[in-house]
């Protein structure tokens, strides 16, 4: 089964997290409680989608990710951005412009996420036709759905694409490029520009590979800002670099909803946002869908543009770059961009690397490793929730009741916790008013108690 917990980039300030509990009714997994009037994070049930962050009203969650002078610990140091971050700025400052700046700011080289589409999409329509027990393909490019497959649908593992997604490809062929090239692996630092935490988690404890090529990660909210000031800055004909050619139009709006399914063979389907794909998976297990051959899911509306570390609105992020597409005027004279004709030159070496292991189930449902006792905790979950009232109303610091009742059962919660079951025990003199006072001191705090102990007046 391997590792029990991931690696998380999203983090919880108890310092300044309130306890509101907002975190807790919007995370998809049930990851979330609230005790002693803060939010605490279950590692093995996140998947770092990033939703807690987006709600949180007094920023407790943050995102974990490494610091800029951080590259500068590598002789050379390669930025690999993805379409989404140059999508973030007004139509009136170009790629020459940006790639130019962060030259200025330290990077060595600026590098393209998307140039590893190319050899991604081959590798797809290459993969054999699926058995009908594992229709259909699931795409390993969002790390969010990867880890949410694992956790909350562990009978679809087998359905996942085992190819690495375009930036871990990128990333191969910059290491070989640079090895080629007679410079030490060591020297050589590349570090991902990313729109969301389920990359970061992704980068530091990938799936189905023992190491990640990518050295670190930069967040794009903190280099936008940093990029666009110096943009505005300086004259706009001063630039490092000459002008460039730009990705092909398929790689161009491959993060984007819809991006990867146009151009995978067979029936394909594009959903994003992790609610809608929560839904769709419920219904794929269930036997209700047929004859689809290949899922792109995304965990965000707009998908790599819809990222919690993004600046721009997602929708006109993604217009700045579908327009980019149908604005692009190919040179006749140029078969592939001289990104593209690189890659090309090392599309052996990256297809015969292009596999990752087996991806294995991390389910939270599973309530021992010992079937028989499983079965037995599951059987006292079902009569414990005969016993709640089945409202979801989250003040036992649970998200719902059946997260309660699993809590009580790993050991983790009391079904005292519930304010329905204190009331019922309060009337039958089972319970009185300081032990229940306790009770929802121990679950929201004692701040939060304490203050309506004097209601005159009100």
């Amino acid at each position: 089964m391997g590792n029990t917990n991931f690696h998380h980039a999203l983090k919880i300030r108890e310092d300044l997290c309130i306890g509101c509990s907002h975190c807790m009714n919007v995370c998809p997994t049930e990851a979330i409680r609230v005790k002693n009037g803060k939010s605490v994070l279950f590692g093995d049930r996140c998947v770092d989608c990033g939703e807690c962050f987006r709600v949180c009203p007094v920023s407790a969650i943050i995102i974990d990710h490494d610091d800029f002078n951080n590259i500068f610990d590598y002789k050379y140091r390669v930025a690999l951005v993805p379409a989404v971050f140059t999508g973030q700025f007004p139509v009136d400052i170009s790629l020459r412009q940006i790639f130019s700046v962060l030259i200025d700011i330290g990077f060595t080289h600026v590098y393209e996420v998307e140039n590893g589409v190319e050899i991604l999409l081959e590798a797809i329509n290459e993969t054999s036709t699926p058995q009908p027990e594992k229709k259909p393909l699931i795409s390993s490019f969002c790390p969010a759905i990867v880890r949410l497959i694992q956790v909350k649908f562990p009978a679809l593992v087998d359905n996942i694409l085992l190819l690495k997604p375009p930036l871990d490809i990128s990333a191969l062929h910059i290491r070989k490029e640079m090895e080629e090239k007679g410079i030490p692996a060591e020297e050589t630092g590349i570090f991902y520009v990313t729109p969301c935490a389920a990359k970061i988690a992704a980068i530091k404890d990938p799936v189905g590979e023992a190491a990640s090529a990518i050295t670190g990660v930069i967040n794009m909210d903190i280099l936008f800002n940093r990029v666009y000031r110096q943009v505005k800055q300086k004259n706009n004909h001063t630039c490092a670099l000459p002008s460039g050619s730009k990705l092909s139009n398929v790689a161009m709006c491959w993060s984007l909803t819809n991006g990867e399914a146009p151009h995978v063979k067979g029936r394909s389907l594009a959903i994003d946002e992790i609610k809608n794909v929560i839904e769709f998976l419920e219904r794929l297990e269930n036997d209700e869908f047929s004859d689809i051959d290949f899922l792109e899911l995304r965990a965000c509306d707009e998908s790599c543009a819809g990222g919690v570390l993004t600046i721009s609105n997602r929708f006109l992020a993604a217009e700045r770059l579908r327009n980019h597409v149908e604005n692009f005027q190919p040179n006749p004279e140029l078969q592939y961009p001289d990104s593209l004709r690189s890659i090309y030159q090392n599309s052996e070496y990256l297809q015969e690397n292009i596999s990752i292991e087996k991806v294995y189930p991390r389910s939270i449902l599973k309530l021992d490793d010992n079937m028989a006792e499983a079965m037995k905790k599951m059987e006292r979950v079902n009569r414990i929730m005969q016993l709640l009232p089945m409202v979801d109303c989250g003040i036992c610091g649970a998200p719902s009741c059946q997260a309660l009742a699993q809590d009580i059962v790993q050991g983790l919660g009391n079904i005292k916790h519930c304010i329905f079951i204190q009331k019922i025990l309060e009337q039958k003199g089972e319970l009185n008013l300081e032990d229940s006072v306790k009770i929802m001191q121990d679950i929201w705090g004692y701040g939060k108690t304490n203050k309506y102990r004097d209601l005159k007046g009100i």
